[in-house]
């Protein structure tokens, strides 16, 4: 008996030895040799220790950020999850750009697309390489400027039915005059699943009038339940051993698993009927003229002169699909909501704003316009000089995606614009910092957009005038938008910008002529839950609220 034993604890010495050594070997030793390791940055006070809240949560970055810069300089070593997650985080512009301009070169981690593939499927957020080349240019006709002006009177009427609904709430008041306090963030969410719907696959949510159609449910609890009030250390658990999920499900695993369910039937079902459609009417040869992006996205995978190895399968679609309503919704509802707060708690901007956009309505309500004349307005909101500066603004000063990360998939020498400050105190003139294969890159996207050096003294402030005249430095910064990295920049920059700045202004036009926006006394503060959500002070785990004061406007301001 003592010889068996002998010999099973050999056996499991033998196993685990090797393991713990290689274990031992890449967290404590390889990273001793990571290049980064020369440069300046904060330390840890525990073995374990990390710089994570400092660089995620919106409360400290800013600050943080700063302090990094005074300390570190431009190109600084932070730690992620433990001692062997070295990682940079680069405050140049010409260093940021380089990073992103080169997206083969630097992928988001396994992890990260592991995460978004387990809740949207693999579309262009989570593709990469080959793939992701293959899905955007399948996609990017349907964003053309000319496809995207059909869905401006689609978004015009949903704005009209929003305006109408908030009429009716303020309507059934005891005192509708002193204003009646409305949670901006879950209405605005319910409208731009509304115009996301009707534009992207031609889909009736109604989720303005109810919240019953099951579709929008799926997607909702999947967005807000499994996202925004998901637990940390289970997620990180569940991304690297996906068997944990599997065996050991919790709510948040079972509502994901339902909701993609009715997903995968319902959005399926439009998917088949939608290409149906359009083989028929190809056949027939009377063509089909649907303008929504699963048309355009169904119509640009079957066209002749695309070879069909670049096609993509119906599976990508939906994905894509998921990934649009994500992208489509979310984001902009959340740049939507930060922005009546701000010009809430600003009343002489929204007062401005407002005289701006009742220069341009009509005599005629929009719900009586024409195509055309609906078009001609929107031409005129959106050329407005003030509103561009407001949306610029709120999306500068609270971008809703606060940060991105990126993994060197080979070894690269980043350029520099800024001397780098090494570990050992002193300052090197290299015109380059070395990452080797492997290492994180922390694309600091509100860092830059709130950056004093290059937006003035005023950058953590609300001023749109900024706009009027930019520093040379602000303009100098990389983004798709404004010089904003708010849509991010490069290859994989945001493919719906176009589509969110058309939501923004059509909804900031029809809500500033017909309301008035106040704040309450409840305390609003940030929290980066996938995407930057107001929350409530103390209420946290009711989920993103934003509540404020809305009353008709009668020529009257707060």
């Amino acid at each position: 008996m003592p010889s068996a034993i002998h010999l099973i604890f050999s056996i499991i010495c033998a196993t685990t030895t090797p393991l713990i050594c290689l274990t031992f070997y890449y967290v404590f030793v390889v990273p001793r040799f990571n290049p980064l390791q020369k440069l300046a940055g904060p330390s840890v006070r525990t073995l374990f220790g990390n710089h994570l809240s400092f660089v995620l949560n919106p409360y400290r970055s800013p600050k943080a950020h700063a302090l990094f810069v005074e300390k570190y300089g431009r190109h600084v070593r932070i730690r992620g999850l433990g001692p062997w997650d070295v990682r940079l985080l680069p405050l140049d512009p010409v260093s940021v750009a380089h990073v992103l301009k080169h997206s083969t070169i630097y992928e988001k981690p396994w992890q990260s697309r592991r995460l978004i593939t387990s809740l949207i499927g693999c579309g262009m957020l989570a593709a990469e390489g080959i793939m992701h080349k293959r899905q955007r240019r399948v996609a990017t006709p349907a964003f053309s400027i000319q496809n995207l002006r059909s869905i401006v009177p689609v978004v015009f009427s949903k704005g009209n039915e929003f305006q109408a609904k908030w009429y009716e709430i303020l309507d059934s008041s005891e005192d509708a005059s002193k204003g009646v306090e409305i949670d901006v963030c879950h209405w605005i969410s319910r409208a731009t699943f509304d115009v996301i719907g009707l534009a992207g696959f031609d889909y009736h949510f109604n989720a303005i009038q109810n919240e019953s159609d099951e579709l929008f449910h799926a997607y909702k609890e999947m967005f807000e339940i499994a996202v925004s009030q998901c637990d940390g250390i289970r997620t990180v658990v569940g991304i690297h051993i996906p068997l944990f999920n599997e065996l050991f499900p919790d709510e948040r695993t079972k509502t994901i698993k339902r909701c993609q369910g009715v997903i995968q039937r319902v959005a399926g079902r439009l998917i088949q009927q939608k290409k149906s459609r359009i083989m028929e009417g190809e056949k027939t040869g009377a063509g089909y003229s649907g303008k929504d992006l699963l048309t355009l996205l169904i119509k640009s995978n079957l066209a002749t002169d695309l070879p069909p190895d670049q096609r993509i399968s119906d599976e990508d679609i939906l994905h894509n699909i998921n990934t649009f309503m994500f992208a489509g919704s979310d984001t902009t509802s959340l740049a939507l909501t930060w922005t009546l707060l701000l010009l809430a708690k600003h009343p002489e901007s929204q007062h401005r704003l407002r005289t701006e956009l009742l220069e341009v309505m009509p005599s005629t309500p929009v719900s009586r316009l024409t195509t055309e004349e609906i078009e001609s307005l929107y031409n005129a909101v959106s050329n407005l000089p003030y509103l561009n500066d407001v949306a610029r603004e709120s999306l500068r000063l609270i971008p809703p995606v606060h940060s991105s990360l990126r993994v060197a998939t080979q070894d690269d020498d980043i350029p520099t614009s800024y001397p780098v400050h090494l570990r050992d105190g002193t300052t090197s003139d290299q015109k380059c910092i070395r990452v080797s294969k492997g290492s994180f890159v922390h694309v600091p996207v509100e860092a830059f957009n709130l950056d004093k050096e290059m937006w003035g003294q005023d950058a953590w402030d609300f001023n749109p005038d900024r706009w009027v005249n930019l520093p040379e430095a602000a303009s100098a910064l990389p983004g798709l938008f404004s010089n904003l990295l708010t849509f991010s920049a490069g290859p994989r920059s945001c493919i719906g910008m176009r589509f969110s700045m058309i939501e923004m202004k059509v909804f900031l036009y029809i809500l500033l002529t017909n309301f008035v926006f106040c704040e309450t006394k409840k305390e609003i503060f940030k929290a980066n839950v996938v995407l930057t959500r107001p929350y409530v002070v103390g209420q946290y785990k009711a989920g993103s609220q934003c509540p404020l004061l809305v009353k008709r406007y009668t020529g009257e301001d707060c």
